[in-house]
């Protein structure tokens, strides 16, 4: 399906057919969708419908999961349970280009401003506040901007196998790697991507549920975008932003725990510089857990018992 948005910043739009997510049975909760952006807004262009899931007690303390790269919601089915179990909301979005959400078919329709913009636009028209963040690879880059930004709208942040690009640390070699291979490959193997960065291997079914988003090429424009987006160098359009949103960090001090993978090759080790810099970060109890940068596939209801540990100790 195809649709035209109005207005100057018209954007050519596909979504997911829904049949393409009948088939999977692990991921119960029902979606629900928001339109954010609009026509002629350079910013947050528009309208795209976003999907997200919003489970548990309206009144309760709000949890918010942010995926990344190549994923949709379906990384967090391990933790929303647990979650749930502990008497809080959940709430779920996938982000533009991802999941059920739409996705724009021009690579260029993708930035990382417009990225933040989009999920900003969801948590203002679900009314979001007081909102414990758990974000992970991208999910960490729109997150912790957004802490950085508004930092009043969270009262807590756990991040896992994730970081803010400043320009303070150099990417890796198998960073840049990987940016090359996405934007370049004739063929995105997105189950395989996942797979290869998780300790356990994944079934056929799970694969199959990480391939479901993606029918075609021209559904594949966000996916190969997010590396290629990454600011690593000092002229990067983002990088002011990224630098104010650092340093923003270093004033942060509600709680803010690290749970990483340390067996992600990329950022096993990228929580040091987030537990030095953000004052929130002191003494808390941050581990690295027997997980690779998937850390929600292979530690997922451990993440998740952390984060109910983090809002019990901190409410």
């Amino acid at each position: 399906m195809t649709s035209q948005s109005p207005g100057p910043a018209a954007l050519d739009v596909v979504r997911t057919p829904e049949e393409r997510f009948a088939a999977i049975s692990d991921y119960p909760w029902t979606p629900q969708y928001a339109e954010v952006g609009s026509p002629g807004d350079d910013t947050c262009p528009g309208p795209l419908r976003m999907a997200y899931v919003d489970e548990g007690p309206r009144d309760a303390p709000v949890v918010l999961l942010l995926h990344g790269e190549p994923t949709w919601g379906y990384l967090y089915r391990h933790m929303i349970p647990v979650l749930l179990d502990a008497g809080l909301r959940v709430v779920v979005p996938d982000l533009v280009g991802f999941g059920r959400s739409d996705k724009p078919t021009d690579p260029a329709a993708y930035t990382y401003a417009r990225h933040v913009a989009w999920t900003r636009a969801l948590c203002d028209e679900l009314g979001l506040s007081d909102l414990t963040l758990f974000c992970q690879d991208w999910g960490s880059l729109i997150g912790l901007r957004m802490v950085g930004e508004q930092p009043e709208r969270f009262a807590r942040v756990v991040v896992g196998n994730g970081f803010l690009p400043a320009g303070e640390q150099p990417p890796t070699p198998a960073f840049r790697v990987w940016r090359a291979f996405a934007r370049w490959t004739p063929v995105l193997p997105i189950s395989r991507i996942v797979d290869v960065g998780t300790k356990r291997k994944l079934s056929k079914a799970e694969r199959a549920a990480y391939d479901a988003p993606f029918p075609g090429r021209r559904y594949l424009a966000g996916a190969r975008m997010f590396p290629k987006l990454v600011p690593t160098d000092a002229d990067d359009p983002a990088m002011p932003a990224q630098r104010e949103a650092w340093a923003a960090l270093g004033r942060y001090d509600r709680p803010f725990l690290c749970l990483f993978g340390k067996l992600d090759p990329i950022l096993g080790r990228g929580d040091g510089p987030l537990i030095a810099h953000v004052p929130g970060a002191k003494g808390q109890p941050h581990d690295r857990l027997v997980g690779g940068h998937f850390v929600q596939e292979d530690v997922g209801p451990e993440l998740a018992a952390g984060i109910v540990d983090l809002v019990r100790r901190t409410a």
